[in-house]
């Protein structure tokens, strides 16, 4: 699940007045714009989902805006990860997470892979 370093979001450093944080837009582009490019296998659902595989199997992404059991636990984003070696593991970000901020989080998890 190694990525090339020109696919990853560069390292920032703020100053202090950039002032701007990001808000969320309810808009999934971010995230599918990594994961396209990452050459990730991705299926869109009738319901408007959608689900993201990494080449290896080991990571699955969800976009879920319209499944019912995530918004009653009040999160639209899944992500699981089955390591080769040791314990799978789930983060799951809510409605009000920014898509850069999961896209971001992806890109450190794909950069810290070891597989």
């Amino acid at each position: 699940m190694n990525a090339s370093a020109a696919l990853l979001p560069a390292t920032a450093n703020p100053t202090v007045d950039e002032g701007r944080w990001l808000s969320s837009d309810h808009c999934a582009a971010p995230v599918f714009d990594l994961l396209h490019a990452l050459d990730w296998s991705v299926v869109d659902t009738p319901e408007a989902n959608c689900h993201a595989t990494s080449p290896d199997g080991h990571v699955y992404v969800g976009w879920l805006p319209e499944d019912s059991s995530a918004w009653q636990r009040n999160i639209v984003w899944q992500i699981r990860v089955q390591p080769t070696e040791g314990v799978a593991w789930v983060q799951e970000f809510g409605v009000r997470t920014p898509s850069e901020a999961v896209s971001g989080f992806l890109a450190a998890l794909v950069a810290h892979s070891s597989s």
